[in-house]
């Protein structure tokens, strides 16, 4: 029974933060739409990783955010400099309740990345990302990329029944 109990939970707090992260993914969208940056969630890159937003600003720049929803999730995650070879910024995005110390300590690089706020109405840029060019050929290849997964994922949004090889 207890066990019962306890994977109940588990489920219950695991829906809790999914919910959290696409409220925090919804603001942020709606702050980079205001801005010109459009950008698609749950992004794969080359190197395996899956960016939780990517997308492209007014001035061709990729832009990565990778959003964290609790302390023992920001602090467990060590794969994140991953994300840095394929942007010309990165941001992390958090919930406003979150505390973000963590990401003033030296472990975080706040000298390469961004910080952003945001619930499921908006957000707001605490701290700008520093813009670290790619290189021409890797940034033409990003924006490729993220403009041939949009491309797929409307097309398969607009007719369910397309064949869809890639399943982005």
């Amino acid at each position: 029974m207890r066990d019962m109990v306890s994977q109940s939970a588990t489920r219950t707090l695991s829906a809790l933060s999914h919910f959290k992260a696409q409220d925090v993914a919804r603001g942020i969208q709606r702050l980079f739409a205001r801005n010109d940056i459009w950008c698609i969630p749950e992004m794969p890159l080359r190197n395996n990783r899956r960016a939780d937003l990517m997308g492209i600003d007014p001035k061709g720049r990729v832009v990565i955010v990778e959003i964290k929803v609790s302390r023992a999730d920001l602090q467990g995650d060590h794969k994140w400099p991953d994300y840095l070879d394929f942007c010309d910024k990165f941001y992390w995005g958090l919930p406003p309740d979150l505390d973000r110390s963590p990401l003033r300590s030296e472990g975080f690089q706040p000298e390469n990345c961004g910080v952003i706020v945001g619930d499921d109405y908006d957000a707001e840029i605490v701290r700008p990302a520093p813009s670290h060019p790619l290189a021409a050929a890797r940034r033409k290849t990003e924006v490729e990329r993220l403009a041939r997964a949009a491309l797929r994922r409307h097309t398969v949004y607009s007719d369910p029944e397309c064949p869809n090889p890639a399943r982005l």
